[in-house]
Order: structure tokens, then sequence, then C-alpha cells
């Protein structure tokens, strides 16, 4: 089909404009109530594969010209894949987010955009959690199309230089590092994880909101950007430093002492701050074993997970950072921590990442 051809609406001035790349008309259909609900949001084309976004995108007026596009991976003709690159040529450059099955294929090709250049990815949902119709689904996507526009406003880009000092601790040094994030956070923990040197001389867990699957390719995606070691964490291994350990999918993460040693488990226990990880049981953990000596960072994300277990970092003396407004797709978990008074720093992804260097890093 071509851009003359495909189901275009016409937005009105002022709105964030986005595309809807699918090969499924109803998928398609359904995306558009979603985020035409929305009033500061109009779906200016729907198109059935890859080389009709590029026709669209080309075809379009300037004032019609999609910021957004919503990109599915698997489509005939032309796939999600190899549109990605040519549609990230097109100035200017549209912010992309992939749609995804919630599969290891999924999975794996979504990190595979990500590191391609797709700023997000959305998991379409199945059947038996609602669908398209599922809340958190619809909540998810409004966030993340809203929030990554919000971010390509040169007012709204952060400075990249401004680096949060390394405070002076109450107490004895972090013995170990958590850090948290949701909407948003893969390129967020990319972006921190490459600040890091590839010894450290900490542990260091990750509790990332994602599906189960999903969290096996983010460890793999951030394992291969020159950093520590990074793997999903694995239920009886012991916490040693030196290494990342993310979260597995529908798992929280939980320390426990066990002798001399410190191990990691994994619970299905129920979900907290409607997820599972969560990160306020693996703070909660850690704050029960190290006490003081745990150093929490808080990255974009809806929400507030991550509070309560900061609030009890904090009162035993542990040192809280969350990530800035300005660089946060959603200033929703690091919001809160900053908001109740408990981040002693804060700053951009970067900034955060090199700070953390300087407290875990090897030393000559």
């Amino acid at each position: 089909m071509s851009f003359a051809t495909a189901s275009r609406a016409h937005p009105a001035a002022g709105k964030l404009r986005v595309m809807l790349c699918d090969d499924s008309s109803t998928v398609r259909s359904a995306l558009a109530r979603v985020l035409e609900a929305d009033p500061a949001i109009a779906v200016v084309a729907r198109v059935g594969d890859g080389a009709q976004a590029l026709a669209a995108l080309d075809g379009a007026p300037a004032a019609e010209r999609a910021h957004v596009v919503l990109l599915d991976l698997e489509m005939p003709v032309m796939d999600g894949m190899t549109a990605l690159p040519l549609i990230l040529r097109r100035e200017p450059r549209p912010i992309v987010i992939v749609a995804s099955a919630l599969t290891q294929r999924g999975a794996s090709a979504t990190m595979e955009a990500l590191r391609a250049g797709a700023s997000d990815y959305i998991p379409k949902p199945g059947a038996a959690g609602g669908g398209l119709n599922d809340p958190n689904f619809r909540a998810d996507l409004l966030a993340k199309v809203k929030g990554w526009a919000k971010l390509r406003q040169p007012a709204a880009r952060p400075p990249l230089a401004a680096v949060p000092r390394t405070p002076t601790r109450r107490g004895e040094p972090p013995k170990v590092i958590c850090i948290g994030s949701s909407t948003g956070g893969p390129q967020a923990l990319a972006a921190l994880v490459r600040r890091l040197p590839k010894r450290i001389t900490l542990p260091i867990l990750i509790v990332q909101h994602m599906p189960a699957g999903f969290t096996a390719m983010l460890a793999k995606h951030l394992d291969a950007l020159g950093g520590p070691p990074v793997s999903e964490a694995r239920q009886g291994e012991a916490l040693e430093p030196g290494r990342i350990y993310l979260a597995p999918g529908d798992h929280h993460l939980l320390a426990k002492a066990e002798g001399s040693r410190i191990t990691l488990h994994l619970s299905d226990a129920p979900l907290e701050n409607f997820c599972r990880p969560a990160v306020d049981p693996t703070l909660r953990s850690l704050v029960g074993i190290y006490g003081q000596a745990v150093q929490a960072v808080i990255l974009t994300g809806m929400g507030q997970d991550g509070l309560l277990g900061c609030r009890a970092l904090a009162q035993a003396g542990g040192a809280v950072w969350a990530q800035d407004e300005a660089s946060s797709v959603v200033w929703g978990m690091p919001g809160a921590i900053a908001r109740a008074g408990l981040a002693q720093e804060q700053g951009t992804p970067e900034s955060l990442g090199d700070a953390l260097a300087q407290i875990c890093g090897k030393r000559p």
C-alpha cells in the first residue's frame, strides 16, 4: 500500500503525532483508540509494514510528520528490524518504540532493536491479561510515547557534563549497590553501566520491571557493553564482588545470609507495587543484612516502587541517589524518592554511573 492510500488522520496543531506500523489492522485500530483517548496525541498514519512507514514519513508534510513511530518487528514485505535503521535516517529523526511479542524470540529482537537505535519497547500483552485493553499496558504505552517525546525536546535535554559528587557517608562505605528502574529503564541502565569500569570492587543488583524472558536478553545486552560482567540472577548463587546481577522477570530478587556467605534467592511472593520483580523487596533484604552499607540508585520509571525500601535504607544511614527529572522518561519512581527528601544526589544515568565508578571502581 502506498502512502497515498494509507489511512491517516489530520492532527490538530500542537499535538504529539504518532505513526502506527503493524501488519494487523485490528491492532492498529486498538492502539489508535488507546493513544487518541489522550487529547495531547494524534495518530497521523496507520501502515502495515516498514516500506509503508518509510513512504508515509517521506510523503507527509512537515506539519503532519510523525514524532513517534510505534513499530512492530514481525511484518511481511519489510519487517521492523529492516525498517528501523532506515526510519532513523529520516530528518527530523523520529522516536521509534518497538512492539514485540512476549516470547524469547521477541525479547532477543527487542534488545537488537534497542542496540540499533530504538528508544524503547512495548511488549504486546497476551489475551489472558486483557490484551490491548489491559490498563497496565495502556498506561505503559502512553507513558513511553509521551515521555520519550518530552526528552526529544531541546529544552528538556539534560547536560551530561554535570557529575554529582560522591557524598560523604555517615558510616561505613557501601558493600553492595542496588539499582531500580522501570519505564525507560533499559536505555538508562545501558547509559549507567557503560560508565562503570570492567573491574568493580562491589556486587551490584539491578531490578528492572520487565517480563520473564526479556530480563535474560537485557542481561546479555548489558553484559556486551564492556563494563562489569552482567548476568540474570540464579537461585542460590553466592553474591560476589565484581559482578552485576539482574532480577529475572516474574521473580523478586532477595539476598539471604547463610553462614559466612550471602546468597541470592528468587521469590514468587505476591506482586509489590503491581510488579514482580519489585525494588522494595530487594532493598529490604539488603538492608536487613548490610544495614547502612547499601547504596541505592533509583532510575526512571512509573509508580513509586523503591520508596519504602529507600526510606528504610535512609533510616539505617545508607545513601540514596535518584535520576533527575530532566533525563527521566517518567519521573515517577525517582520523583517519589526526591519528593520524600531521600535523594542525597540527583543526576543523569551517565553522571550517576560516573559517581558509582568512584565508589566501586578498581583502584591501582
